[in-house]
Order: C-alpha cells, then sequence, then structure tokens
C-alpha cells in the first residue's frame, strides 16, 4: 500500500464487463434494449395507475413508487455504461463516480424498504381485512413513503460522504461497469477501517430489519389462508400476494445470488456480470410480472395502448387524405 504513489483524484476507469474491445462493443444493444424495456414499462405501468381510478388504493400507490424506483435504479448505471461503449471510452469523473454511487445505493435500498412496505400492505389486507382502509390510511402509507425515503437517503448519504475521507492512489481501475461502492473502497491507500464498519453495520440493518420483516407479514399471510375452509377462498386470497411474492422472490434471490458469486470467485469481473441480474434484469421484469398476473394492471395497461392505437390511426387516415 506504501509502494503506491497517492495522487488527488480527477477520474476513474470502468473496466465493464470484458476486457476485449470488440465484446464490449457488442453489449450497446443487448444493454440499450433492456434499459428501453425496463423505463418503458416502469413507465406505463406509473401511467396506468395514475390515471385509472380503480387502482388509486395503497397497494398500487407503493407499487408505483417502486416503479419510479427501478427507473432511477436502473438510470443511474446503464445510460453511462452505453455512453462509454459509443465514445469508446472508460472514463468517468470522480465527482460523477461518487453521485452514481450515491444514486444507486439511495435507489437500491428504496426498492427494499419499498418491497417490505408492501409486504406489510398484503398482511394488512388479508390479516386484518376488516380494518384495512382504517389502518392503510392516506396519511399511514404517506408516512410510511417519507420514512423509506429518509432513510435510504440518510444511509446513502452516509456511505457516500465517508468516501471523501479516503485517498486514492494511481490504481484507479474498477473492475465493474459501474462505480460500485466494495470495489471503489479498495482503490483506497488510506486507512478504511471506517468505511469497512459502516458498510457491515448499514449492510446488516438494511438486509435483516426489511427481509425479517417480508418474511413475518408472509408467515402471518401463509397462517391466514390456510385458515380459510374454501379452496376458491384461499386462491383469491394468495392471488393477492403472488406478484409481490414474485418480484421479492426475484430481487433477493439474484441480490443473493450475486453475493455468493462475488464471495465464491476471485475474480471481481464475474461477480460485476453477475450483478446485471439484479441491476438491469430484476428491474425490467417487475412490470412484466405485475402485468401479467394481475387484471386490473391488464385493464388499466390497456386502456391507454388502445387509445395510442386510436389516435395514430386516426392521424394517418388524415394523413392519407390529405
Amino acid at each position: 500500500m506504501e509502494g503506491r504513489n497517492q495522487t488527488r483524484v480527477t477520474e476513474f476507469i470502468l473496466l465493464g464487463l470484458s476486457d476485449e474491445g470488440e465484446l464490449q462493443s457488442l453489449l450497446f444493444w443487448p444493454f440499450l434494449s433492456m434499459y428501453l424495456v425496463t423505463f418503458t414499462g416502469n413507465l406505463l405501468m406509473i401511467l396506468a395507475i395514475i390515471t385509472d381510478s380503480r387502482l388509486h388504493t395503497p397497494m398500487y400507490f407503493f407499487l408505483s413508487n417502486l416503479c419510479f424506483s427501478d427507473i432511477c435504479f436502473t438510470s443511474t448505471t446503464i445510460p453511462k455504461m452505453l455512453l462509454n461503449i459509443q465514445m469508446q471510452s472508460k472514463v468517468i469523473s470522480y465527482k460523477g463516480c461518487l453521485s452514481q454511487t450515491y444514486f444507486f445505493m439511495l435507489f437500491g435500498v428504496l426498492d427494499t424498504f419499498l418491497l417490505t412496505v408492501m409486504a406489510y400492505d398484503r398482511f394488512v389486507a388479508i390479516c386484518h381485512p376488516l380494518h384495512y382502509m382504517v389502518i392503510m390510511n392516506p396519511k399511514f402509507c404517506g408516512i410510511l413513503l417519507l420514512g423509506s425515503w429518509v432513510l435510504s437517503i440518510f444511509n446513502s448519504l452516509l456511505l457516500d460522504l465517508l468516501i471523501l475521507r479516503l485517498s486514492f492512489c494511481t490504481d484507479l481501475e474498477i473492475l465493474h461497469f459501474f462505480c460500485e461502492l466494495n470495489q471503489l473502497i479498495q482503490l483506497a491507500c488510506s486507512d478504511t477501517f471506517l468505511n469497512d464498519l459502516m458498510i457491515y453495520l448499514t449492510s446488516g440493518f438494511l438486509g435483516v430489519v426489511p427481509l425479517t420483516g417480508i418474511l413475518f407479514s408472509y408467515s402471518r399471510i401463509v397462517t391466514s389462508i390456510l385458515r380459510i375452509s374454501s379452496v376458491r377462498g384461499k386462491y383469491k386470497a394468495f392471488s393477492t400476494c403472488g406478484s409481490h411474492l414474485s418480484v421479492v422472490s426475484l430481487f433477493y434471490g439474484t441480490s443473493l445470488g450475486v453475493y455468493l458469486s462475488s464471495a465464491a470467485a476471485q475474480n471481481s469481473r464475474t461477480s460485476a456480470i453477475a450483478s446485471v441480474m439484479y441491476t438491469v434484469v430484476a428491474p425490467m421484469l417487475n412490470p412484466f410480472i405485475y402485468g401479467l398476473k394481475n387484471r386490473d394492471i391488464k385493464q388499466a395497461l390497456g386502456k391507454p395502448l388502445s387509445r395510442g392505437m386510436f389516435s395514430a390511426y386516426k392521424i394517418l387516415c388524415f394523413r392519407i387524405k390529405t
């Protein structure tokens, strides 16, 4: 550590998902397609929830915020990656790297809190249906959302500010396609004990508490569903939380897979490739999971799409006549 020269950092080098320039260029179109699908799918979900009065319920209120968070979560990393591929550059500025790290952590943590709040919403809906509207009133929903934002912002700001105390050496290459916090700290020449300690503490809190809340909610949900006598009633009760359970499984499954692969693999490039699953694939699939499994979402999405097709048809007919 002492043998490497310390310097004033102005930029980092993002090595991306491959060392081969040709393969790196081939990644442009698949990632652009996935980003556009993610952006469009989540945006359509938000518009459908806003425009359809039947979806103005706590469950869809939190779902619209999850879709917004997924758009921002993906937008913190993929556009910069695509720009670097197009410009044949691997450089990201010091300020840009810190900003990317901050917003990536912010919306990643916000996703975990929103999934936890949505699990609690399903718990109240199934276990206390008669008191659902009283418990999940607009004021309480606003408090839950505000609390999720405040905790996410505080966590991201704390970890990002701790990076400012670090001094970096001349080796500024990051084996990732974005400024990942752990790899950024590994490049530091100064003592990183405080940074590592805060990462362990916050990761433990933000990982254990939300997951425990989700598991507790679903344990109570399963217990309540088993008490229902009719098979139709059980199916109807479980169908109300099937989409959320699928999204939770996808998010935590891919995140846990990345963690295990990075712990087992010596090559950081392997964990970078694995991280594509929760940074790109999971946010892209979320709208499809809710759209395919939820009848109300299907009907709500059908209205703007049919209106758009009708408007396009009218414009086309007008141009043909003129």
